[in-house]
């Protein structure tokens, strides 16, 4: 176990974190119990200004509120009808911005993790993508405005940093000029998504 971030952490420029996130240990929790844990692999930025693909480019809806409210929470949509994504809120109260965690290396609770994505996922696809992690860890909107210091959610620094590498997003629209997608490089767990 490592030292649970503080909010502080998140009150800050949304790149920053999001850079610095990568090789930290979430951990997802059920009723209280320790459930699904793993390091992360992959992290996108999205701004809370100059940032078209950034849910909150067009103001306060109720889909995004989360974004405004406090660092260092989560915020979960749903996406495509299907999907759940999961995010870190960032930079100080009323500014907007979040970090998609896009990918994780499972450590702990792989036979769960498994039985939620599938028997016949190898270990480094099981949370390799946004969708998956989500799946993967249980995670739904009803966590959407949690605390990342717990109990349900935890991001913990396990001090790890490992050579990141950048990109431009993936799977957007807009905005994918932006080399804000930050990831371990070379890991065998980061994504498959290619820049739009």
């Amino acid at each position: 176990m490592g030292t649970v971030l503080d909010p502080a952490f998140y009150a800050r420029d949304t790149r920053a974190v999001a850079r610095d996130l990568v090789g930290m240990r979430l951990v997802a929790r059920g009723r209280g119990r320790f459930a699904c844990a793993g390091t992360i692999v992959e992290t996108e930025a999205y701004l809370p200004v100059g940032d078209p693909a950034c849910h909150a480019a067009r103001g306060r809806t109720a889909r995004n509120a989360t974004m405004f409210g406090p660092p260092g929470c989560a915020y979960v949509y749903f996406v495509y009808g299907m999907h759940h994504c999961l995010n870190a809120v960032t930079e100080p109260v009323g500014t907007p911005g979040a970090v998609l965690i896009r990918a994780l290396e499972p450590t702990d609770g792989l036979a769960l993790m498994r039985r939620r994505r599938g028997w016949a996922h190898a270990e480094r696809e099981l949370a390799n993508g946004p969708a998956k992690l989500c799946r993967a860890l249980a995670i739904d909107c009803q966590l959407d405005g949690t605390s990342l210091a717990g109990p349900r959610l935890v991001i913990e620094d396990q001090l790890v940093r490992p050579e990141i590498a950048t990109t431009t997003r993936v799977g957007i629209t807009v905005g994918c000029e932006h080399a804000w997608r930050y990831v371990w490089a070379g890991h065998p767990c980061v994504s498959r998504g290619r820049p739009s």
